[in-house]
């Protein structure tokens, strides 16, 4: 669980966070939805302690956040970045258990236990056929299904990702976040995530965080949140909410 009360943040003097407050729960997926430079990054940055926040208090499964060490972050807390540009050609086997460090060690060799946890990882993503490919070679879909592998080696309780969809086509989209919400599901996982397109919120998010500016606008259910006046409000676009089968999604007006 994560939870935030009255975080505020100042980069280089300026406002970037104003009085956020949220809460995000296991087996659930929360996102944080809003235009360039509303904060989603940087709320993401102070989470993981990257950023030290100027007021407030952030609460990883009922604990401090400042209270922790970082062995202890990691093991509770894992990230996916934005963008990641591999410098060694590791193979995927390897970036993969390169998420067990938290739990054997820097000095430590890995057991057997965290070699089969790593081909579990890969049964689980179907990617075994990419197990001793480089991961520097493989495509950008493949490289974020590494990316979420090497997060669930860490064995955390809690997954912070950033525009896992970025670059992505749209087949690869789809498939990125059903996994996501599968695992939030099935291994009662709190996933936090970044998105910049409301339909795909709509589509996998349990709760939706709107922010702009750096402060909270709406946070709810995705149908409460994504409406038509917050999406002019925030977006300065006209758009209508259009029936998609049993799914109402988003749709800009006169296009």
């Amino acid at each position: 669980m994560i939870e935030v009360e009255n975080l505020r943040l100042r980069l280089n003097g300026q406002p970037v966070l104003e009085r956020v407050s949220l809460t995000a729960r296991p087996g659930s997926v929360t996102v944080l939805l809003g235009p360039n430079g509303s904060g989603k990054t940087s709320l993401l940055l102070c989470l993981c302690a990257h950023y030290r926040p100027s007021q407030g208090e952030i609460r990883l499964c009922q604990q401090s956040l400042p209270s922790l060490s970082y062995r202890s972050l990691a093991r509770l807390l894992a990230v996916v970045p934005q963008d990641h540009n591999p410098v060694f050609p590791y193979q995927v086997r390897e970036v993969i258990l390169l998420g067990r460090i938290s739990r054997v060690g820097f000095f430590s060799q890995p057991t057997g236990r965290d070699y089969e946890l790593v081909e579990d990882i890969l049964a689980l993503l179907q990617i075994q056929h990419l197990a001793d490919k480089p991961y520097t070679r493989i495509s950008g879909g493949e490289r974020q299904l590494v990316l979420i592998g090497r997060c669930l080696a860490q064995e955390p309780q809690v997954l912070l990702l950033d525009e896992p969809t970025n670059h992505l086509d749209f087949k690869n989209q789809y498939a990125i976040l059903k996994l996501i919400k599968e695992l939030a599901r099935q291994r009662n996982l709190t996933f936090l995530m970044t998105l910049h397109d409301p339909n795909m919120a709509l589509l996998f998010a349990d709760h939706v965080i709107l922010l702009a500016e750096g402060r909270i606008v709406s946070q709810g259910h995705p149908l409460e949140v994504i409406t038509p006046e917050n999406m002019a409000a925030i977006y300065h676009l006209d758009v209508e909410m259009v029936a998609a089968g049993p799914r109402r999604l988003v749709c800009p007006k006169n296009i």
